[in-house]
This record gives C-alpha cells, structure tokens and sequence, in this order.
C-alpha cells in the first residue's frame, strides 16, 4: 500500500467557502466587503500569477481586491511610500507585498512600513512576537495552512515528535511555533544540520520546506510517517523529471509539451513507499496558502471595521 494523499484542495475549499459565508455576513451587517491590496514589484512571471491567483481568489469569495504594481526600478522610498498610503488607506483592509523583491530593496524595510493590523501574510515583527506570545495575531499563511491540513485530515499534533526542514521566517519558523503550541516536540534543521537523515528520520510528522526539487528521498523518512511537502519546484528538464517520477509519468510529457512541471521538496515516488500520509504537489499546501490569506483578510476587516478581534 502507497501513502495516503491528503487533499489539500478539498481542505481549501472547505475554508473558501467559510471565509465566503463570512463575507457575505458582513457585508450585511456593516455594508461592505473586505478589501485586499496586493504589491507587486517587477515582472517576475511567477509573482504575477501568485498575484493574479490570489486576486481571483478574492473575487470568487466577494471580496474586493486591487494590484497595485510598481516597476522593479522603483525608488525603495516610493515603495515605502506606497504601503504607508495603503495603511493609512481606510477602505483597505489587508496588506500583502509579494515576494521576493527585486535586489536593492530592503526587504526588512518594506515590512515593517506594513500597518501591523492589515499584515495579511503575518511578517511584520510585531505580528510575529504576537505569535511568539501566543497572542492573537496574523498567522503567516502556509503554516497556517499546514496546521489546517492536518486538523481536518484527523492526525495529531500532540505528543508528536515534528521536524521541519528549512527555518524561513515565513513557513519554518512559525510553524515550529504553531507546533510547538499544539505540544510537538519539534525540531527545525536547515543546511548546517549534520547528519540530517538520522534526524528527520525520527519524525512522525516531516515538513519540508527548502527549495530543492525532489531533495529529501527515503533514506530521510520513518516508514509511517506523515510527510508535508511545503515545496513548488519548477522542473524543466525531461530527464530529470523521469529520474523522479518514472519515465512513463504524465509529468515527462507535461515537460515536453509545456515546459515545465512542477516538484516538491520531496521526491515523490520513494515517500510513496514509505510514509503513511503524502500531501501532493501540485495540490497539497499550495492551495491551502490561498485560503488562508482570505482568512486573515476577513479576520483583520472584522477587527477594524466591527471591533472583533481573535486571530
């Protein structure tokens, strides 16, 4: 028997569809609709269908959403003085600048000129110390997503021994904090851990979240396990997407005839054979980062427009 795949679209929309009924709630108690500001900076073609797909998102759960996009040789000064208008912007509720900016922007900056009650991502710092406190705030929203996974797959948190590969600000180390407060015992390795499949073969719970296509194989995975793949590689290379999902695989002739397929962080065949639970990709996490955006934006539009807080 193969791992059992969690279905993180079907969780998605599950969440889509509450955030929806709650718009439509408070579109009838207050008259309006939460709005999202998406800042998008350049032309990267992955950020702009990241942009694209969450403003479609936004429309299809009747919320309002705008892109305001700058050129990637805007001054970081009329950056900064873009999100400051935004936040001081009554009609908007929710915050995002996409990521990565282009180099000679300092990235610390841009966040930290984000009103902290419309931080939809949940990175400004004061968001993140919330968090650290366990008090209400904005939770960044692939760790949110996974921990959404998770709960409504039934398999438990506490007691649980997690580790987590890569420790980024916005999916590592935040989910160790979530983790932690579902009472994990958790540890986080990156790329100066030793001996790291001794490590994350100790897991009952396994999240990958590196940016390397297909990294973590086998030898990384405790046969039973639940493996969270948190990666969305783009492969374009034939060959290599045969090494990795069989050269017969529907994904090679997605290679030939589009360019590219896509690849988690975890190669898919070899935790197939030995992890209990499986989250695919495409189709696993991703989906759920979208739905919990607009779960945050519904969150912070209550707190400023009607006063409830709870994150």
């Amino acid at each position: 028997m193969g791992a059992r795949r969690l279905d993180g679209k079907a969780v998605a929309q599950a969440i889509r569809g509450e955030v929806a009924q709650g718009v439509r709630e408070m579109r009838q108690r207050t008259g309006a609709a939460p709005k999202l500001v998406a800042v998008l900076v350049g032309d990267d073609p992955a950020s702009r269908v990241y942009v694209r797909n969450k403003v479609a998102a936004c429309s299809e759960a009747g919320m309002r959403s705008e892109e305001a996009r700058l050129p990637a040789s805007v001054p970081q000064e009329d950056l900064l003085r873009t999100v400051r208008a935004l936040g001081a912007d009554a009609e908007v509720d929710g915050i995002l600048v996409q990521l990565p900016l282009p180099p000679g922007i300092d990235r610390a900056a841009v966040l930290l000129a984000i009103d902290p009650a419309k931080d939809v991502d949940g990175l400004h710092p004061l968001n993140a110390g919330r968090l650290a406190m366990r008090l209400p705030a904005p939770v960044p929203c692939t760790p949110a997503g996974v921990v959404e996974l998770l709960d409504r797959s039934g398999i438990p948190i506490a007691g649980k021994r997690a580790v987590i590969v890569g420790r980024s600000e916005i999916v590592g180390r935040p989910l160790a904090l979530l983790l932690l407060q579902r009472d994990a015992t958790v540890t986080v390795c990156h790329s100066k851990t030793q001996d790291l499949a001794a490590v994350t073969r100790e897991a009952d719970l396994l999240v990958a979240a590196i940016g390397r296509p297909a990294w973590l194989v086998a030898g990384h995975i405790r046969p039973g396990a639940t493996v969270i793949d948190v990666g969305i590689n783009r492969l374009d290379d034939a060959g290599r997407a045969a090494s990795i999902f069989g050269p017969d695989s529907p994904r090679v002739r997605e290679v030939r005839e589009r360019g590219y397929t896509l690849v988690g962080d975890v190669h898919p065949l070899e935790a197939e054979e030995r992890a209990a639970f499986l989250t695919p990709v495409p189709g696993g996490v991703g989906p759920l980062t979208i739905a919990c955006l607009l779960r945050n934006t519904l969150r912070a539009a209550r707190a400023r427009r009607e006063g409830e807080g709870g994150w």
